[in-house]
This record gives structure tokens, sequence and C-alpha cells, in this order.
């Protein structure tokens, strides 16, 4: 139970975990010389991350996100609590996690300003909200949520390993959620037309988060406990925050029910701090990998589904059969090799 409370609510919730499962964002190490990326690092969780990150003198963080006055307004916010030269050492880029295209052109420009990545934290995402379809005819949760990720990681896996080679630990942390065990037991896979299939806000959701977890079990496997092992990967369960999808977005699908989150709930929501802290750990402080955290720093094991490795090989060779579908002529048909890690 104390644990339940910790992982999912607000105010002095963290102080009822384990003492081993005990951290704070004080308890970030310094990251002096570390690189870092954030997707939809300019507001909400996302936006806690990267504040930790750079008052912890990390040395540059990349922010991914889409709105340009949101993100020059979180670079405000920094250099009023942090100074000028910590805001310097953001640099953000208008990015549209669905639009693969434009994923594979921000990695590109990643690749041109840095040498190495030691941090990935893939936060930006589509909340629980109703069915869509992308211009690539792919369901909107898994075209942003984990399609748009695994390609962001992908074309940038080779300087983490160039980091990693050199001796540093490189961690790279999805967003999952316990809102996972929302995905259909029958979930497979298999196919694009399983993935296009309209399963509510709460399954659309649930699935694509079940697969943002999947795709790290996927990397410790043929990465982690392969030839990299200083490349980890994990999954973090955030809890209940305050953020735009549990307050604005949630009234899309539901335009009555969502004030029972959006309002009701307010008061037992944890706040952009909080909600940051299990992947601050992941993505600072672990040395393990292919575990599901969730707040403060508790390994969970997830649903069946999550657990299941097989799944996760099915996920990842359907991933590569869309994607190549897809962007033939932006990937396969200029010599992209489309290796996962």
């Amino acid at each position: 139970m104390k644990s339940t409370i910790a992982e999912n609510f607000g105010g002095p919730s963290h102080s009822l975990a384990n003492p081993e499962h005990q951290f704070s964002l004080d308890d970030c190490p310094d990251l002096t010389g570390k690189v870092a990326i954030v997707t939809g690092g300019s507001e909400g969780i996302g936006y806690g991350c990267t504040h930790t990150l750079l008052s912890h003198n990390v040395s540059k963080v990349f922010v991914l996100s889409l709105s340009q006055e949101v993100a020059d307004g979180a670079t405000k916010s920094i250099s009023e609590d942090l100074g000028a030269e910590a805001a310097q050492n953001l640099t953000w880029m208008k990015c549209d996690v669905s639009e693969w295209q434009a994923v594979a052109k921000a990695a590109e420009q990643i690749g041109s300003k840095t040498d190495r990545i030691d941090i990935m934290i893939l936060n930006a995402g589509r909340g629980i909200m109703t069915y869509q379809l992308t211009d690539y005819g792919v369901d909107r949760h898994m075209a942003v949520n984990h399609f748009g990720h695994v390609i962001l990681a992908s074309h940038l896996m080779p300087i983490m390993k160039k980091t990693a080679e050199k001796g540093n630990t490189v961690r790279i942390v999805t967003l999952g959620s316990n809102a996972h065990q929302a995905c259909p037991s029958d979930c497979g896979f298999e196919s694009l037309e399983e993935l296009n299939q309209d399963l509510g806000p709460n399954g659309q959701y649930g699935r694509s988060k079940l697969a943002q977890m999947l795709y790290v079990k996927y990397l410790n496997k043929h990465l982690t406990e392969g030839t990299e092992p200083k490349i980890l990967a994990n999954t973090v369960h955030p809890g209940f925050v305050h953020t735009k999808m549990s307050q604005d977005d949630i009234h899309e699908p539901y335009p009555i029910l969502g004030f029972g989150m959006s309002v009701g709930m307010a008061p037992f929501k944890k706040d952009q701090w909080q909600g940051c802290v299990s992947a601050v750990f992941a993505a600072t402080k672990t040395e393990k990998s292919g575990e599901y955290i969730c707040p403060p720093a508790i390994p969970e094991p997830g649903s069946k589904l999550f657990q299941d490795e097989q799944l996760a090989e099915n996920l990842m060779t359907l991933t590569k059969k869309v994607v190549k579908e897809k962007m033939y002529a932006e990937s396969i048909g200029k010599g992209c090799p489309m290796e996962f890690y």
C-alpha cells in the first residue's frame, strides 16, 4: 500500500517508499561534461527533467518539442532560476515526433552539434485521447509514443555507442506508465492493421505505453546484455502528475468525465518535480538495465505483457517493417541500414 501511494500520488508520498528505493532530485549526481536529449523537454515532466539536468551542470541538453512559445518560456524560466549560462546550455529544436522525417532531420542536426550523448529521455507523448491516424496511416498514439522515439534513438545510436566505448555510462529512458495495463491481453504487435484498431482512449494510450516499455526490454536484451554493457535502457512510471495531458487533453476524449481527473483528482496529483523523479533516477543514477521503475525509484514487474520477451521481438519486427514501408524513399532508399541497436 505504501509503495502504491508513493508511486502514484503527490504531497509527501515519496517518503513512504522503503529506504533502498528512495531518490530525490537533490540526489542527482554532477553531470559536468555530459550531453543529454529530452523530447518534450520544455513543459511538464520533460521540463522537470531538463531543469534538473541543467541544475546539476549538464554541459548541453537538446530539447525537442513543438511550441516555440512554450520553449521560450522554459528557457526564460531556466535563465531566471539557474542563470544565463545554464540557459545557454539548452538547445531547442522544433520537432513533431509523429513526423518521422522531421525526427530523422533533428537527429542529423544533433549529430552535427555533438560527438557524445550520455542521456536520452524519450518523454514526448500523446496522452489519453481519441483515435487518429497520422499522414503515414499509423495510429497517432503509436506513431508518437513509440515509432518516433525509436527512429530518434536509432539514428543517434552510433554516437551513444562511441560515448560508451570511451568508458562512459549511457542511459536511455522511456516514459512508460502503469496505464500499460489497459492494453488488451490479446495484443500481439503482429500487423499494422492490428495497431490501427481503435481500442478507445485508454486502450490506445495503454498499448503505446506498453510499446515504449517493451522497447527498453528489447534494447536491454540485444544491446546491454550483448555488445554494449555500458548502454543502459530503462522505462519509468511518473505517477499521477499535474500536466497538460491530465489537465487539458483529457477533456478531448472525455468532455465531462475529464473533470474527474483535471479537477477532482487535482489535490492528489504529483507536481512536475515529483513527476520527473523516476526519470531522473533512470537517466543519471541507476546501474541496472531493462527495469520498469516507479517513483521515487521502485522497480516493479509490470504486466504479463511487459514480461513477454517474444512480444518485444514482435513489436520491433513490426516497427522495422512499418518504418521501411512508410519511409522507404527517405531511409532505405538513401542507404539507411535500419538498425535498432
